[in-house]
């Protein structure tokens, strides 16, 4: 029977308190917290035991949940939200060993089996009336994997840069009173370019939670994304070789963290869909990067790339082509 998570009674520490399906009091010991770390790497199906265990936290403040029982990301929002009874639509987003909203943080298609989870619940809704000067606005997008746009980054002295109101981690949930929700990055940003330059428009924000002791820190530096440190003292999060990755077609399995060539090439793949579609996703650049991985020349990687469900971004032969000689580098340095 698959364990369903619950809140424990402490926020402090991690000696988790959870409760069967008869709500009798079980609790977790450090041996609990070792589970994901001892889990074998032939055990690639998340529904074979022992389960995998997460912990998770809201940002803003929360007690310690445990949750599991999960195989994508829409899932994981589901199960958090039913460990601290609230709506899975007050979940912006989600960061890893760090509960500022810290985009190098950011949860996306894979979680490492150590990692301590921080979601990031909705805030005040704010609405900011823009006029396109230029051509670039300056923002960078990307989303959480169920349903909701944010922003991952914004560029220095850009027309977003400007505008005090608009910070990192903010939902677009309207663009000239047209509902955002459900739309990919690459949708939402591929409608902001289309604005034409002078026009004005409108954006309706939502933005995380900021309260308590949860500091984002310096407005420079939450806009630059900056790293931040990981939890003080006690356990290691973030620090194994093993990562849950979630697969698009719904299944998730365990697998080892990236070789340093893999690093390279998805960072390089996902800087280059930065410059040309204005949008920042790690699972996306991963897939680009498995489907040129194994690939000899540009015509074979396009032919892979037509035949798999990217075929949708419709991306045209120079950028296909960029994205080859980021694969290719990312190899070479890898050797």
């Amino acid at each position: 029977m698959p364990l369903f998570a619950r809140k424990s009674s402490k926020s402090s520490d991690h000696s988790d308190v959870s409760q069967d399906s008869k709500g009798r009091s079980k609790s977790y010991d450090s041996h609990t917290q070792n589970n994901n770390n001892n889990h074998q790497n032939n055990n690639n199906d998340v529904d074979k035991k022992p389960p995998l265990i997460f912990h998770c936290q809201l940002a803003h403040g929360s007690p310690t949940g445990l949750i599991t029982g999960f195989a994508s990301v829409r899932e994981l929002y589901k199960k958090i939200a039913e460990c601290f009874d609230i709506s899975e639509d007050e979940i912006l987003f989600c960061t890893l060993n760090s509960h500022k909203v810290d985009m190098t943080r950011l949860l996306g298609g894979q979680i490492g089996l150590d990692d301590f989870i921080f979601a990031h619940r909705k805030g005040r809704a704010k609405e900011i009336e823009i006029v396109k000067t230029q051509d670039a606005l300056g923002l960078t997008i990307t989303d959480n994997g169920a349903g909701y746009a944010f922003i991952k980054r914004i560029k220095e002295d850009s027309i977003i840069d400007r505008i005090e109101h608009i910070s990192v981690g903010d939902h677009i949930e309207k663009l000239n009173g047209v509902n955002m929700v459900g739309k990919r990055h690459y949708e939402v940003a591929r409608m902001l370019k289309d604005i034409a330059t002078g026009e004005t428009f409108t954006l309706r924000l939502v933005e995380p939670v900021r309260s308590g002791f949860q500091g984002i820190g310096p407005r420079s530096q939450s806009r630059a994304s900056g790293s931040a440190p990981g939890l003080n003292g006690g356990r290691n999060y973030g620090s194994g070789k093993e990562t849950l990755r979630f697969k698009a077609n719904g299944n998730a399995q365990i697998e080892p963290k990236f070789d340093e060539a893999t690093k390279a090439g998805v960072e390089a793949i996902n800087g280059l869909l930065e410059s040309f579609m204005g949008i920042n996703d790690t699972e996306l650049a991963s897939q680009i990067w498995e489907l040129g991985d194994n690939k000899s020349n540009s015509m074979d990687f396009a032919e892979a790339v037509d035949n798999s469900d990217l075929e949708s971004f419709g991306f045209t032969d120079d950028f296909i082509i960029e994205l080859w000689g980021a694969i290719t580098d990312a190899r070479r340095k890898g050797k």
